[in-house]
């Protein structure tokens, strides 16, 4: 492969300080992201690689988009999530760059579509055979049951990504918590509402990369173990948030290595089952629970996942035994095979 122009797209930071409802939480929960950070890492491993990287920021406005437009590049490098502070849009920017013509890296419109839509995604789970926690969604009053359902259960936006919307107090108890979680939800994010049983388990990440031969990276696993009693074990917007806090410096992610062969393979095996069912490509990010009979639930599919060299993703693919910069350019030598 030759010396490429990459355009490196990314989108600007969303910060969100909607206060959670009154469940007890001593303060709202700051979302902050620095994508900056992870598109010059990116830019510079393209550069390592002999490529003409540039960076183009999508900053929400219609000249922002007809800028790209007139770009001229051999591939677009998807770093956005986001467009005009609308973080479901990720799937209307790849369909945009489809428009355009122009290859672009990571999953492609259907699978970004699928992806979000976490009540749609658990349905063809089920379909093929993967398991996933009892559900049903609700949206204004409408609520429409898959199963019965058991408590706790955790009620979510059905749209979102990121732990948007899901605090501690979104693991409910009782009828009367679960409505006052619904219409908070409803009030605060117009979408429907995703209601999952609680699953308690280990929570475990495993990262895939590639299309036709696509290949299960080493495990990582969130350590919610040193949350305090009574809290429950959820990779909560607090956990991913709250920097400062005690409850985000005391949960870590890290490679998990006590795992028995049967159970690593049992985890790689449903991740790639689970990335191929949504129609995932390049690479992506399945979160699963591990409960303590051996049992796997996956939670949900993340489509290009945070590609920071400190994420989860590229944490696994060290230990594969890829830097980072080889990471990139795989993820490259995947999106330019494509026809």
């Amino acid at each position: 492969m030759g010396k490429l122009k990459i355009i490196v797209l990314y989108d600007r930071v969303l910060v969100d300080d909607t206060e959670a409802p009154a469940t007890g939480d001593k303060a709202p929960v700051v979302r902050t992201l620095d994508r900056k950070e992870v598109e010059e890492e990116v830019t510079e491993a393209l550069t390592k690689l002999g490529h003409d990287p540039v960076m183009y920021e999508l900053d929400g406005t219609q000249k922002s988009l007809l800028g790209l437009a007139k770009v001229e590049c051999d591939l677009v490098f998807n770093l956005a999530e986001s467009f005009a502070d609308d973080d479901t849009a990720d799937f209307k920017i790849a369909a945009f760059l489809e428009l355009l013509g122009k290859k672009y890296t990571g999953t492609g419109t259907n699978g970004l579509m699928l992806a979000q839509d976490k009540a749609v995604a658990k349905k063809i789970f089920a379909f093929h055979g993967i398991h996933t926690p009892t559900f049903a969604k609700s949206y204004r009053g409408r609520l429409d049951f898959s199963h019965d359902l058991q408590f706790p259960v955790i009620v979510k936006p059905a749209r979102e990504d990121g732990s948007i919307g899901i605090e501690f107090s979104a693991v409910v108890n009782s009828i009367r918590e679960l409505m006052e979680r619904m219409d908070w939800l409803h009030a605060n994010f117009d979408s429907p509402v995703l209601i999952e049983e609680y699953i308690e388990g280990r929570e475990m990440y495993v990262g895939v990369i590639g299309n036709d031969n696509a290949e299960a990276l080493p495990i990582v696993e969130l350590d919610l173990s040193k949350l305090p009693g009574g809290t429950p074990r959820i990779a909560a917007a607090e956990v991913k948030w709250g920097k400062g806090t005690k409850t985000y410096r005391d949960t870590k992610s890290a490679i998990a290595t006590d795992l028995p062969e049967e159970t690593t393979q049992t985890l790689q095996q449903t991740a790639i089952a689970a990335y191929q069912a949504l129609e995932l490509r390049d690479y992506g990010r399945v979160d699963m629970r591990l409960q303590a009979d051996g049992r796997v639930q996956v939670i949900e599919v993340n489509p290009n996942p945070w590609l920071s060299s400190r994420a989860e993703f590229a944490m696994a693919a060290r230990k594969s035994g890829r830097t980072y910069t080889r990471l990139v350019e795989e993820i490259i030598e995947l999106a330019t095979a494509r026809a």
